[in-house]
């Protein structure tokens, strides 16, 4: 990352040089082609690429039209898509016809390509920042041809690019990395509670209980307003499932004394919509409505994560408007135990995989963090 740091000294000391240019100057922005709905056939001899096969749909339709080459795009394009969900990409499949909302970006000589993605990419969160998100952002092609930019020459904008390409490179390495460590913790805790997989010394049969038996359950109550404060000093109140989800996100803490209350590390339950959400916390909190404390075990912990993927908790859940599961249901689920040291033992090597993804989420955030740094230097 050190490389990083070097590159952001080297653009503050050159930048003022760079040539002040319109992007209609240095490029092309080429619409696609609309279509009828019955020109989208099931099957055909190129794939029409449309806004959602670059995000979440893996739907595709097919042509046969023989079009002029320009509304094709090929291995290698730069593609920009500019309604609704915006921002540019490097296409990377098949030669495809691309929609009407989307842009092929032919560049000119004095534009390199991974230079120009890199700032259509800083244009794209400048854009996003600049509203408040209620608002459907929809560039146009007058107003991407009139954006100014700061171009170096050829040979800087292609070190440039390399070098950011690179950057991305090592993200999604480690985004990459990040799923490929949750997909290992999510075999483990498959194998190893359902007891396929068992350590070697461990051979005695795991004791079926109620989770009750084994464990405090306190439920959560709806909290008055009137008792938050912000002093720090005073128990942090967990609202309801949302902060279990999405670790702490109130500001708010309680200042009366209460019942209600779960020690730090304790094993926090969502308890309604959607039921079954897990975390541990680390401080003590106030439990609002739709949550549960149950217990303080890290083995209590992995395995409700396991309850939550296998959905366990749907066959209790009731509620006409929203689900829900009761302090009965929770106390009375079946739980299957080993001994206290194999419970250790598999807490211990699944609390091992959650450190490793933690620590790789940080180093992903902080690289994260340089790129932005980066674009933003560069151009804005």
């Amino acid at each position: 990352m050190a490389e990083f740091g070097c590159l952001y000294s080297e653009v503050l000391l050159t930048r003022n040089a760079w040539e002040k240019r319109k992007l209609g100057e240095l490029a092309e922005f080429i619409n696609g082609r609309a279509y009828k709905q019955d020109e989208l056939l099931a099957s055909g001899k190129y794939p029409v690429l449309r806004v959602g096969n670059f995000y979440t749909n893996d739907n595709w339709y097919y042509s046969d039209l023989e079009l002029p080459e320009k509304y094709y795009a090929e291995k290698g394009d730069l593609l920009y898509t500019w309604s609704a969900t915006f921002g540019p990409h490097i296409w990377i499949g098949p030669k495809v016809i691309y929609h009407y909302h989307i842009w092929k970006v032919a560049l000119k000589n004095l534009f390199e390509k991974d230079f120009a993605l890199q700032f259509f990419e800083a244009d794209r969160v400048r854009l996003l920042n600049s509203t408040n998100g209620s608002t459907m952002i929809h560039v146009t092609k007058k107003d991407m041809e009139s954006k100014g930019i700061l171009l170096p020459d050829i040979s800087e904008q292609r070190n440039i690019g390399e070098f950011l390409r690179k950057a991305d490179d090592l993200i999604a390495a480690t985004q990459h990395k990040i799923d490929a460590l949750e997909q290992t913790k999510k075999a483990l805790l498959q194998r190893l509670f359902d007891q396929s997989w068992r350590f070697k010394g461990y051979s005695d049969p795991w004791e079926k209980r109620k989770l009750g038996e084994v464990a405090t359950i306190t439920m959560g109550q709806s909290p008055d307003s009137k008792n938050y404060t912000l002093n720090p000093q005073d128990h942090i109140l967990v609202q309801g499932n949302a902060d279990i989800k999405n670790g702490w996100v109130e500001p708010r803490v309680w200042t009366t004394q209460i019942t209600k209350i779960a020690k730090k590390g304790s094993v926090l339950l969502s308890v309604r919509a959607p039921v079954g959400e897990v975390s541990k916390t680390a401080f003590d909190v106030v439990l609002g409505r739709g949550v549960a404390s149950v217990g303080q075990t890290d083995f209590l912990y992995q395995y409700l994560i396991t309850l939550k993927i296998n959905g366990f908790w749907l066959r209790y859940s009731t509620g006409s408007t929203f689900d829900s599961i009761n302090s009965a249901d929770i106390k009375d689920a079946i739980i299957f135990l080993p001994k206290k040291n194999e419970q250790d033992r598999i807490a211990k090597t699944l609390n091992c995989i959650d450190s490793l993804i933690a620590a790789t989420q940080s180093r992903l955030s902080s690289l994260e963090l340089l790129k932005k740094a980066l674009l933003q230097a560069l151009f804005i």
